[in-house]
């Protein structure tokens, strides 16, 4: 029995945490003991439970990697549970913790987002890859991008590991309830509706997508836009769709907890980041169910869609390419039902959660089975 101590400190249900999540749904109990800390009131606690796994609540800053009096307690429990492994997500914290109580740790990088200056030459990309090497056995990134996030700040590419997000299949909703939606949200029978499930921030390319909407909607195309989610830039994503007379065309869902029933009224989903973007969960989700999806060339994007077969990728920032792309799904049924076809192909192929947590699970195994051991 192998076991392993996870870290995180998000106090919110983000990326990372519905990818440990979903490791815990799948992973293989019979070999491998699984515990999180998470920090005290982190809603993550009764979405692991329910998932199975064990919770260690921990008087520690919530939201931070890195904060020097979280190290105590970290140090603390981890020599109270005396782990074979501790897998950080993130948490700087903890790896340090680890380190000083002489524990094989793992780093998963969730995130990618541009590298600061300071890191990219000079002493501080030799400090950050000295940082990053000497606390950690081993390193998973879940994206290519989120690999070059690394070595761009000069992490060893070799002593990197890629390991794609893997999510749960989206069961499909009837058709009774798919009409209910559709009757909630004013869509018509001949709309062609689009999602963007992502937090309303400015790098997420709200507004860009907007644009590309307006440009469809001149045309005369009968489009309707479910953007799905909340976050601080929403208010003036609210008056751009007002300001482009987009009203009957742009529904704002709000925050959706349970997001299978929307997405199985979608025809595609769109992915419009243009400033972090590792794997999006949402794009795996729609691709379990066989939708295709509009994408920027941004991030983790072109490793989860495949120009012209399970969607598009369009240049980044560039609404009129992301519009023509748009347009060449409503203008061909056959091209647009070969990509659902191919979506959920692609999906069974690569992004499940039991191949996720395989994955992960081989990573571990290589670091507490002695070499020369073949099972």
């Amino acid at each position: 029995m192998i076991k392993v101590l996870n870290i995180i400190s998000d106090s919110n249900i983000g990326g990372a945490g519905r990818c440990l999540i979903n490791y815990i749904k799948y992973s293989d109990r019979e070999n491998f003991d699984i515990s999180v800390l998470v920090p005290e009131g982190s809603l993550l606690k009764g979405e692991i439970e329910s998932a199975g796994g064990r919770v260690i609540e921990a008087d520690i800053a919530p939201d931070k990697s890195w904060d020097i009096a979280s190290v105590k307690e970290l140090k603390r429990i981890i020599k109270l549970e005396n782990p074979d492994i501790v897998h950080t997500h993130g948490a700087l914290s903890g790896r340090i913790a680890a380190k000083l109580c002489g524990k094989k740790i793992v780093y998963t990088r969730h995130s990618v987002f541009p590298v600061n200056p300071r890191i990219k030459k000079g002493v501080g990309r030799a400090l950050n890859k000295a940082v990053n090497e000497y606390l950690s056995n081993d390193i998973i990134a879940v994206a290519e991008a989120a690999k070059e996030n690394l070595t761009d700040a000069g992490v060893d590419s070799k002593k990197v590991r890629v390991i794609l997000n893997g999510v749960e299949k989206a069961l499909r909703s009837d058709s009774e309830e798919c009409a209910r939606i559709k009757e909630e949200y004013g869509i018509e029978e001949n709309d062609f509706v689009i999602g963007i499930l992502a937090r309303i921030e400015e790098i997420k390319g709200h507004m860009d997508l907007l644009n590309a909407v307006k440009t469809l909607s001149l045309e005369g195309r009968k489009i309707k836009l479910l953007i799905i989610g909340r976050g601080s830039f929403e208010d003036k994503v609210k008056a751009g769709a007002k300001e482009m007379g987009l009203g009957d065309t742009v529904v704002f869902t709000g925050f959706i907890a349970d997001v299978k029933p929307i997405l199985s009224i979608l025809d595609i989903q769109v992915n419009a980041s243009f400033g972090t973007e590792a794997t999006s969960l949402a794009l795996l989700e729609g691709m379990s169910m066989g939708i295709p999806a509009v994408v920027s060339n941004y991030g983790g994007n072109p490793g989860v869609i495949t120009h012209g077969e399970n969607g598009y990728i369009f240049n980044l920032r560039d609404s009129a390419d992301m519009a023509k792309y748009i347009a060449l799904l409503m203008d061909s049924p056959e091209t647009l039902n070969y990509m659902r076809k191919r979506a959920a192909e692609i999906f069974e192929e690569k992004f499940t959660a039991d191949i996720y947590a395989r994955n992960i699970e081989r990573v571990y195994k290589g670091l507490v089975t002695p070499k020369g051991d073949n099972q």
